[in-house]
């Protein structure tokens, strides 16, 4: 079965880190570029990250250049989202999507609260 499966998502206070995982499966994931959506409630999605099929160029979104760091480990089919300094406004649903072909996660809550 073609699928996305995040994880890593949660409570975290202002200025702490979390890290997401994306599992990929049912595709050559080496093939792909692959990034990072969130979504809030009464709002469209907002692309957050972005890496190419090997890594080898990544780009970000300005509200989370410097704070966020998308990769991925092709050997184990994963795509991953560090975030360091997190804000409350970083609270959100994140996805990840692969670039072509319509595929997405269910996504992983990541709430920011003190």
């Amino acid at each position: 079965e073609v699928q996305l499966v995040e994880s890593g998502g949660g409570m975290v206070q202002p200025g702490g880190s979390l890290r997401l995982s994306c599992a990929a499966s049912g595709f050559t994931f080496s093939s792909y570029g692959m990034k990072w959506v969130r979504q809030t409630p009464g709002k469209g999605p907002e692309w957050v990250s972005s890496i190419t099929n090997h890594g080898g160029i990544t780009s970000y979104a300005d509200s989370v250049k410097g704070r966020f760091t998308i990769s991925r480990d092709n050997t184990k089919n994963t795509l991953y989202l560090q975030m360091n300094s997190l804000k409350p406004e970083d609270t959100a649903l994140y996805y990840c999507e692969r670039i072509t072909g319509s595929l997405r996660g269910q996504g992983t809550q990541v709430t920011v609260s003190s």
